[in-house]
C-alpha cells in the first residue's frame, strides 16, 4: 500500500498530466489584464516548475511588477527570476510536465514533434528573457548598462530571426503537404491537430509563430522609429526596421493562442494611440490608426470587459478624437478599476491632467499633477513643473512660485531632456515672478511640444490665441509666434500659420532662452509645404535645414524623429 507521500506525488502527477501549459499561461496573462495581478502571480508561481512556459509567465509578472514600481529590490528579483527561467530553458530537465509527457506512450513521430516544439519554445523564451534583461539594464541609465543592453538585444534578435525563419519554413512545408495530399487524406488525418512535419501539428506551429512574432514584430516596429543619427549604431548591431513587417507580426501574434497574444494587442493599441499620434506627419496616419485601435478594442471587449488597461486605451481614442469629456470618464473609470495597481493609476492621472489642460480646467490639472509629484518615482521634477504652471494658470501665483522653487531640488536625471527643460523653465518663471498669462503660455507650450494642441476644441484654441496675442515680452516673442502658428494650423488657417512660423524662424533675440523655437518653426513650415505637390521640394529642403543647420537645442532628438518620420512618409508617396 502506498504511503501518504507517494499518494500526494501521484496526485500531483495526475493533475500535472492534464495541464495544458500553453492554455494555462494564456489564462494567467488574461487574468493579469483583467486586473487580477495578484491572482496571476500566484497561478504562475504555483506551476512555475512544471514547464519553461509557466516559469516564463512567473518571470514576466515579476518583470512587469519591477517596471511598474522601479523599486531596486523588485528589479533585482525580476533579474534573478529571468535568469532562472533562462537556465531552465537551457538545461536538459524540463520540469514535472515534461517528465510525465515522456512516460506517455507515443509514436516516434509524436515524440519527435514534442522535441521540435519544446526546442523552439525554449529558444523563444530565452530571447524574451534577454529582451527583458536588456530593458532592466537600460533603466539604470549608465553608459556601461546601455552597451551591455545593446549586445544582449543583438543576441535576442538573432534568436528571434532564426526561430521565425524555422517556424515559417515548417509552416510552408505543412501547407505544401496539405495541398498535395488534400484529396487523399482521411477525415481523421485532415484534422488541424494531425502531425504534419516531424510530428509537429499545425496548431502547435500557429501558436509558436504567434509566440515569436511578438518579439520579432516589436523589434521591427521600434527600430523603424529610431532617428537617422542613431541608425548607424543600430545597423552595426544588425537590427532591421520594417514598420509594416512589425505591425503585421504583432497582428499575427495578437490573434494567436500564445500567452503573449494579449501583450501583442496592448502593443498595437500603444502604437496606434500613443506613438503614431506623437510622430505622425499629419492627421491621415493618425485617423487610420484610430480606426484600427477602435476595431481592436471592439474585438477584445468580451475578453477584457473590466480591464483598466483597455479602458485606458479607450480613453486615449476618445482624447485623440477630441471627445475630451468621454476621455476623462474613461480615465476616471480606469483609475477606479486599477485600485490595486499604483503605476496604472499614475498613467491615468497623467492623462486626466493632460485632458484638464486641454480643456483649460487648470485646477483639476493641478490636482492630478500634484498627486503625481508626490507619489510617482518616475520624474518628480517634470511633474512639479506641470503642477506649477497649472497652479499659476488657475490664478494661484504664490503657490506656483513655491512649486517652481521645488523643481530644481527634484532635478535628478541630469541627461534627461524633459527634466532639463522643466528646470530651465521653472527657474525663469521663478526669477521674473510669474503672471497668470505666462503660466498659461507654459501650458500651451507643453501642449504644443507633446502634440496635444490638435486635441483642443476651437473655442479653447481661440482663448489660447487671445492670451498669446496679449503677451508683449520680447524674450518670448519667437515662442509666441511658434504657438500662434500651430493654433492657426489647427484651425486650418494655413496662410496665417505660415506667417507666424516665419516670424518664429527669424527670431534671434529669444534664441538663447527658447533654443528650440527656430528649428521647430522651420520644421513646421516644411510640413505645411509638403502638403502641396507644387511645394514638396521646398518643404523637403526646409526639413533637411531643420535637421542639419541647428544643434544643441531642447528636444533635439524628438524633432529628429519627427523629421525622419516626415521624410520617410514622403518617400512612401514619392519614391526617391
Amino acid at each position: 500500500m502506498a504511503g501518504p507521500e507517494q499518494q500526494q506525488q501521484q496526485q500531483v502527477e495526475e493533475k500535472a498530466e492534464h495541464i495544458d501549459d500553453a492554455e494555462m499561461a494564456l489564462q494567467g496573462i488574461n487574468m493579469l489584464l483583467n486586473n487580477g495581478f495578484k491572482e496571476s502571480d500566484e497561478l504562475f508561481r504555483r506551476y512555475r516548475s512544471h514547464s519553461p512556459l509557466m516559469s516564463f509567465g512567473a518571470s514576466f509578472v515579476s518583470f512587469l511588477n519591477a517596471m511598474m514600481t522601479f523599486e531596486e529590490e523588485k528589479m533585482q528579483t525580476a533579474c534573478d527570476d529571468l535568469r532562472t527561467t533562462e537556465k531552465l530553458c537551457e538545461s536538459d530537465s524540463a520540469g514535472v510536465i515534461e517528465t510525465i509527457r515522456n512516460k506517455i506512450k507515443k509514436s516516434d513521430s509524436q515524440r519527435s514533434g514534442v522535441v521540435v516544439v519544446d526546442r523552439l519554445q525554449r529558444q523563444i523564451i530565452v530571447a524574451d528573457c534577454q529582451v527583458y534583461l536588456a530593458v532592466l539594464s537600460f533603466v539604470k541609465q549608465e553608459l556601461s548598462a546601455y552597451i551591455k543592453g545593446g549586445w544582449i538585444l543583438r543576441k535576442a534578435w538573432k534568436m528571434y530571426n532564426k526561430c521565425h525563419s524555422d517556424i515559417s519554413h515548417l509552416q510552408e512545408t505543412c501547407q505544401r503537404r496539405s495541398s498535395v495530399h488534400q484529396e487523399s487524406l482521411s477525415v481523421d488525418n485532415a484534422n488541424h491537430n494531425a502531425p504534419v512535419e516531424n510530428g509537429v501539428t499545425a496548431e502547435a506551429l500557429d501558436r509558436l509563430k504567434g509566440s515569436v512574432s511578438f518579439g520579432y514584430g516589436l523589434f521591427h516596429l521600434c527600430i523603424s522609429m529610431v532617428p537617422p543619427h542613431l541608425l548607424k549604431i543600430i545597423n552595426l548591431l544588425g537590427f532591421p526596421g520594417d514598420r509594416l513587417q512589425g505591425l503585421s507580426s504583432l497582428m499575427y501574434a495578437s490573434e494567436s493562442k500564445d500567452m503573449k497574444a494579449p501583450l501583442a494587442t496592448l502593443a498595437l493599441l500603444w502604437y496606434h494611440t500613443v506613438v503614431l499620434p506623437f510622430f505622425a506627419l499629419d492627421g491621415s496616419d493618425t485617423h487610420a490608426g484610430l480606426l484600427e485601435a477602435k476595431a481592436i478594442l471592439q474585438r477584445k471587449s468580451v475578453v477584457y470587459p473590466n480591464s483598466s488597461l483597455f479602458m485606458f486605451f479607450k480613453g486615449r481614442v476618445h482624447r485623440l478624437e477630441c471627445h475630451i469629456n468621454s476621455a476623462l470618464a474613461c480615465f476616471h473609470d480606469a483609475l477606479e478599476l486599477a485600485s490595486d495597481q499604483r503605476e496604472i493609476q499614475h498613467v491615468c492621472l497623467y492623462e486626466i491632467g493632460w485632458c484638464s489642460m486641454i480643456e483649460m480646467n487648470f485646477e483639476d490639472a493641478y490636482r492630478s499633477f500634484e498627486r503625481l509629484k508626490n507619489e510617482s518615482r518616475w520624474s518628480q521634477c517634470y511633474y512639479a513643473y506641470l503642477t506649477g504652471v497649472s497652479q499659476g494658470a488657475s490664478g494661484d501665483l504664490d503657490g506656483a512660485s513655491g512649486v517652481f522653487k521645488d523643481v530644481q531640488k527634484l532635478f535628478k536625471r541630469k541627461n534627461n531632456q524633459i527634466e532639463q527643460f522643466a528646470v530651465k523653465r521653472a527657474e525663469r518663471l521663478r526669477k521674473i515672478s510669474p503672471t497668470r498669462e505666462l503660466c498659461i503660455l507654459g501650458v500651451i507650450e507643453v501642449l504644443y511640444l507633446w502634440k496635444a494642441l490638435p486635441n483642443c476644441s476651437s473655442s479653447k484654441l481661440q482663448i489660447m490665441n487671445q492670451v498669446l496675442q496679449s503677451l508683449d515680452d520680447a524674450s518670448c516673442r519667437g515662442l509666441k509666434h511658434l504657438l500662434l502658428g500651430s493654433i492657426h494650423k489647427c484651425h486650418g488657417n494655413m496662410r496665417d500659420a505660415v506667417q507666424s512660423f516665419q516670424l518664429a524662424a527669424r527670431d534671434e533675440y529669444g534664441r538663447q532662452i527658447n533654443s528650440y523655437v527656430q528649428p521647430y518653426a522651420v520644421y513646421e513650415l516644411g510640413c505645411i509645404l509638403l502638403a502641396k505637390p507644387e511645394t514638396v521640394g521646398k518643404g523637403r529642403s526646409l526639413l533637411l535645414q531643420a535637421k542639419e543647420d541647428f544643434t544643441g537645442y531642447d528636444f533635439e532628438n524628438r524633432l529628429h524623429v519627427r523629421i525622419h518620420s516626415a521624410l520617410a512618409s514622403l518617400k512612401e508617396v514619392v519614391p526617391q
